[in-house]
């Protein structure tokens, strides 16, 4: 019961030197932005709020000079990997001031005689700065066309307007074959009115439908003008690595390296890991003695905050219902089977992060291969919590490091799957190798999600991400 009472008191400590704090010209988040109310249309709005760290200041010429800064005022330790990929940037920066991929007339499209800079690809390890330094890059870039997005909401905003220009097609007469209809390159075409150069944070590809289109819709926005800068984990090379149809993905690779340069930026130091004050207990492990009763009072002790009762709550998506069992004002209390187990997906990750600043996720199990598609869904909903800031209080089978487990007994029952790739036409010696049967690609991605969840424990996170004074 101690115990208890002193993690409760850690947690909430928060409100009491908050203002103390964020006074301090040290207290800067080196993660680069708090992500709030993800439009329908991800392109339609700005969708972030930068941080102290990556926030633009007049004073400075651009993002070097603010990097310099920051480094003299002891908030950043230097890093020499950092420093080069942004003096990059910051010559990018200048290149791309005045830019435009307008077209004032039907003529100029086909004539403009302005070249847009080449863009940017920026891979390495977990937590190595790389979404920091993009961050400084876009918020000293001076144009309004710009858009920084989360790589995953890009392509389901690239789907819904897929879906609806299918949607808005006249319909096919009886007795008469449909003409074929190809919208992506109009999509192409709409974004690139909207945004003359697009940041891209977490570059991934797991989805074969994602993978099948890239390069027509990137070709496409290339072709309109559009400069892109992204951040990866992966080298261009290792995009979709082991993928299901990859030969058709592979084009999109050379497509990439035209229009953007590679930067690597990798100094082996996971910043997100680095120590910093703790946010109190916020992993609990399913072991531990009266664990449910502990979450069970500290729920009670948020939700007392809440002007609300605790009641299960509905939320729409899409025009369907996703209901959580278990949620108070702004606090939702859930289960790894309430959350993963269940076909769900971004969509839904994204509109509870919207809603709740505060999530409890329990009776988190080992995650085996036989349990690849609720890891997935577990990552995804990591990375949307993540990009919004939303606290996680979390009661896992074992610690972070040790959930997924690479275990090769028992994960080639996958009927569905088998059944997918005899349609193919792939044959079982080849299916040894693919993504979906390794488990390579959730082993690389949960290296992001034990990063990211690191940092998500600690008091500077927890602080940033209290939404009622705002």
């Amino acid at each position: 019961m101690a115990a208890g009472k002193a993690s409760l008191v850690a947690l909430v400590l928060h409100f009491h030197v908050k203002n103390k704090l964020l006074s301090k010209s040290t207290c800067f988040s080196v993660t680069s932005c708090i992500r709030r109310d993800f439009a329908a249309n991800v392109l339609s709005t700005s969708v972030e709020e930068p941080s102290s760290t990556t926030l633009r200041n007049n004073s400075f010429s651009g993002p070097l000079e603010h990097y310099d800064s920051l480094i003299r005022d002891g908030v950043l330790r230097e890093d020499l990997q950092q420093k080069a990929v942004l003096q990059k940037l910051d010559q990018m920066q200048k290149d791309i001031r005045g830019y435009s991929n307008e077209h004032s007339s039907f003529f100029s499209k086909f004539f403009s005689k302005q070249k847009p800079p080449k863009g940017y690809y920026i891979y390495g390890d977990v937590g190595t700065g790389k979404t920091m330094v993009m961050d400084m890059f876009y918020n000293h870039v001076e144009t309004e066309k710009k858009k920084r997005v989360h790589f995953h909401g890009f392509m389901l905003d690239v789907h819904k307007r897929i879906h609806r220009l299918k949607q808005s097609m006249p319909k096919r007469k009886v007795g008469k074959m449909a003409k074929a209809y190809d919208p992506i390159s109009p999509v192409a075409e709409e974004i690139s009115e909207e945004a003359c150069l697009l940041c891209f944070d977490e570059f991934q590809v797991t989805d074969i439908a994602d993978a099948m289109i890239l390069k027509q819709l990137f070709e496409n926005l290339f072709l309109n003008g559009v400069v892109v800068v992204a951040t990866s984990n992966r080298p261009p090379d290792d995009l979709y690595k082991n993928g299901l149809q990859r030969v058709n993905f592979v084009p999109f690779i050379a497509v990439l390296k035209e229009y953007c340069h590679t930067l690597r930026l990798d100094s082996g130091i996971d910043y997100r890991r680095r120590n910093r004050p703790a946010a109190g207990k916020l992993f609990y492990l399913s072991s531990e003695p009266n664990v449910d009763a502990t979450l069970d009072k500290l729920f009670d002790e948020l939700a007392f905050k809440q002007n609300d009762i605790t009641r299960p709550r509905s939320l729409k998506v899409h025009g369907r219902i996703l209901t959580l069992n278990k949620a108070c004002g702004t606090i939702a209390d859930c289960t790894f089977e309430e959350l993963c187990d269940r076909p769900i997906g971004a969509s839904d990750y994204l509109e509870i992060s919207s809603v709740f600043d505060t999530v409890f996720i329990r009776n988190i199990p080992l995650l085996t291969l036989n349990k690849k598609t609720q890891a997935r869904r577990f990552i995804t909903l990591i990375d949307a919590l993540y990009e919004h800031k939303v606290r996680v209080v979390l009661q896992a089978e074992a610690l972070l490091d040790e959930l997924f487990v690479q275990d090769q007994h028992g994960h080639d029952d996958h009927h569905d799957t088998h059944v997918l790739l005899d349609d193919l036409g792939i044959s079982k010696d080849a299916r040894s190798s693919l993504a979906i049967f390794t488990g390579e690609e959730e082993v690389f991605a949960f290296q992001r999600t034990v990063s990211r969840l690191t940092e998500m424990q600690t008091e500077e996170y927890w602080i940033a991400g209290e939404r009622s004074s705002k």
